[in-house]
């Protein structure tokens, strides 16, 4: 009898053991929202994977959406430490585009304008959100690129859904389906910070507005057991609420607080990191609420640990992320452009198939078809064909705006005082084209005008018109003989300029990178004086007051990541002029002459503070000994140059002039604080007429100037004070520049 008993234990005991041993509980994660501080959950996963528990389905809100998604498509925590460490998320957020994915055009039309504001119907409306969020889903899609043929979010390496809001009927929206980059940005659209996407129909932010801890939601999928990590905000003191996106979230929260005390009861291990001491834009300190993520999972490693135990131990599936950047695009198919050709969107992305190209090359087109402010939401994926070709599907929506209102204000030594307003009307009379009117009033009134007609690769036209005056006392040396003979030797000579100027162009892109146009131009120009009316060559004080005709052609190579504050890139300006013929004052002395000039540039920083750019200029004109107002004038800082008025520190504006000049600049900028610069700048030059018939162009360096100043980045523009010395003159200039140059 008690070897049968003992028979009957053994028995129990391995069918017990056994079924132990079966065991195999499925762990379902919810990761919530909460801006910045969503960075915690990554350190809470690192404890996860160190405890050995498996996760079986993922669900997220926000920037739980974000890094649930990522995870779930194979990328371990310590992978996810990575990518967020060297991430700037100030571009991130913002739409402040690189200046290197950008067209010419779209270079010197951003260039300019401190507020641009919708003003269809002659009436200003406001953006919807400070960001269209493009840059944070060119990142998603390049770092989901190995999982891009999976719509069906059940069946990523972890399976995996995300809760986003419908704005128009304010319900809850699960994304278990479509483009996983789409559905992560959709679920993090913060309001106002983020522009609404749209995804079949519907009209998406942020999730955590109806659902910012969808428990529930995971439970379904079949887990039997919940982690959750909360990392929402808890409510705010007046102290705190120090801007409009707090107050948003503040109001938010509300009900998610009021949510999470009965879904935290539901949740088997609730994580929730002491974060109070960041907000929802606290990226800037990444690391620290990491490891605060890090330090609240530790206090839970023995239960972690005991969950793990009643899994069957497998290895996380190791998913094959892309090593390398390049790209192969065979075909683009296109959707959604009713007003913009299939031309102009190849055009700005830069993409003749079938092409290899690299993803940073890519996500500049990309960039670029952004900046163009002609699009809403730009969505993209990659997908292959039956051929096995494979097909880059891009689906865009339109902006409904054609009319934009743009400001701008600047101060300079020159033209003083002037406001800048801007009316830019797109699709004026055909699709692609932009028509752009700058009024500027002040000391000087002047405008400019430019009608373009963009065709991508294809050669695009243009119509400028501008005019331009201005006031200057200048040397008396500066003319020529046969302007102030008869007149006693002062020391300076009034003069007004004028110039009105017209020009029809085309351009094109020239071996993908240089800006290559041609066209014909008419420049009629005055130049009189008070000083010298009632002499024996001048009674009325004009010395010149002609149209004169030419042809034109210009190569420009721009890649610098900022015009007026550069860290790195290249500048080649190149143009040549042929003067054909004039009608006017100037008609019987004038003989047919050619100008050219050029400016090489190249800056690199040493260090990460520090920048150096080198600059060196030159033109000489040839031909046209009785035409000296088209000379080249060299002298002053911080003006839009026109005609042939070249800049030089050192010296006041108009100091000197020459149908010949050469001129070498270094400038030094050390940025000590957020966009503020100590700059330092030293400059030669020689000028004068005819310097190339002899060696006087390297026998000696007549002109020197160097300067010392204070500059700051602001949103109207640079603003810089320079003081400067020239060893030449043995005399200081101060130079005051505010805004952008126009």
């Amino acid at each position: 009898m008690k070897r049968v008993l003992t028979l009957i234990l053994l028995v129990f005991s391995l069918t017990f053991s056994s079924a132990q041993q079966q065991e195999d509980v499925k762990v379902g994660l919810v990761l919530s929202g909460g801006g910045a501080k969503g960075l915690a959950h990554i350190g809470v996963l690192e404890e996860i994977e160190k405890a050995g528990v498996r996760i079986d389905y993922i669900g997220g809100t926000s920037m739980g959406a974000i890094i649930g998604g990522l995870y779930a498509a194979g990328y371990t925590a310590k992978e996810l430490d990575s990518i967020f460490k060297v991430i700037d998320f100030d571009e991130l957020i913002q739409d402040n585009l690189p200046r290197a994915a950008k067209t010419f055009y779209e270079k010197n039309d951003s260039e300019k304008y401190a507020i641009s504001l919708p003003f269809d119907g002659f009436k200003i409306s406001f953006p919807t959100s400070l960001s269209k969020g493009q840059n944070l889903f060119n990142l998603l899609s390049k770092l989901t690129e190995h999982v891009s043929d999976v719509d069906d979010f059940s069946m990523l390496p972890t399976p995996f859904f995300c809760i986003a809001t419908n704005v128009e009927t304010g319900a809850s929206v699960m994304l278990n389906k479509g483009y996983l980059p789409q559905a992560m940005s959709a679920s993090g659209a913060l309001p106002s910070l983020f522009s609404p996407l749209e995804i079949n129909g519907q009209l998406l932010i942020d999730g955590g507005v109806t659902n910012n801890y969808p428990i529930q939601e995971v439970k379904k999928m079949g887990a039997d057991v919940i982690i959750g990590i909360d990392v929402q905000d808890s409510l705010l003191t007046r102290e705190g609420l120090k801007s409009a996106i707090d107050v948003l979230v503040q109001i938010n929260n509300y009900r998610t607080i009021k949510d999470m005390k009965t879904k935290s009861k539901l949740t088997d291990i609730y994580i929730h990191p002491d974060i109070k001491n960041f907000s929802v834009i606290s990226f800037d300190k990444g690391n620290e609420i990491i490891e605060a993520g890090r330090k609240e999972a530790k206090l839970y490693s023995e239960e972690l640990k005991a969950l793990a135990a009643r899994q069957i131990s497998t290895e996380r599936k190791i998913v094959k992320k892309p090593k390398s950047d390049s790209l192969k695009i065979d075909d683009v198919d296109i959707s959604g452009n009713k007003n913009y050709t299939r031309a102009y969107i190849l055009g700005k992305l830069k993409l003749k198939t079938p092409i290899n190209t690299t993803y940073q090359k890519f996500s500049e087109g990309i960039n670029n078809l952004t900046a163009t402010g002609n699009f809403n939401q730009i969505n993209y994926f990659l997908k292959e064909n039956q051929d096995e070709e494979n097909i880059l599907e891009l689906q865009l929506s339109e902006t409904k705006s054609r009319t934009l209102l743009r400001l701008g204000i600047h101060y300079d030594d020159l033209y003083k005082s002037a406001a800048l307003i801007n009316i830019t009307q797109k699709r004026l009379l055909q699709k692609n084209d932009i028509a752009s009117l700058d009024l500027i009033l002040g000391d000087n009134i002047r405008y400019n005008f430019n009608y373009y007609i963009d065709k991508g690769f294809y050669w695009s036209v243009g119509v400028r018109s501008r005019y331009n005056n201005f006031k200057k006392n200048v040397p008396f040396e500066l003319f020529p003989p046969e302007i102030v003979d008869g007149i006693n030797s002062v020391a300076n000579i009034e003069v007004r300029h004028e110039d009105f100027t017209n020009q029809f162009y085309v351009q094109t892109l020239f071996q993908q990178i240089f800006s290559l146009g041609l066209g014909a131009e008419h420049k009629y120009l005055l130049f009189k004086s008070n000083t010298l009316q009632n002499t024996n060559q001048n009674n009325n004080g004009i010395f010149e007051d002609t149209n004169y005709y030419s042809a034109y052609g210009y190569l420009v190579l721009d890649s610098r990541d900022n015009k007026y504050f550069p860290k790195k890139g290249i500048l080649f300006d190149g143009n040549f002029n042929f003067y054909a013929f004039a009608t006017g004052l100037n008609d019987s002395s004038f003989d047919q002459f050619s100008i050219a000039k050029a400016t090489i540039g190249y800056t690199f920083s040493p260090f990460s503070n520090l920048s150096l750019s080198l600059t060196s200029e030159g033109g000489f004109k040839i031909g046209g000994e009785g035409t000296s107002t088209l000379d080249f004038f060299v002298g002053g800082y911080g003006f839009q140059p026109v005609n042939n008025f070249i800049h030089m520190y050192g010296y006041d504006a108009f100091s000197f002039r020459g149908d010949t000049f050469l001129k070498s600049t270094l400038r030094m900028d050390y940025q000590f604080y957020k966009k503020t610069y100590v700059s330092a700048v030293a400059n030669i030059a020689n000028v004068g007429d005819k310097l190339f018939e002899s060696t006087a162009w390297i026998d000696s360096i007549p002109h020197r100037g160097y300067a010392l100043g204070l500059a700051s980045e602001s949103f109207i523009g640079p603003i810089e004070v320079f003081y400067s010395y020239s060893t030449e003159i043995k005399q200081s200039n101060w130079y005051v520049s505010l805004g952008f140059w126009f």
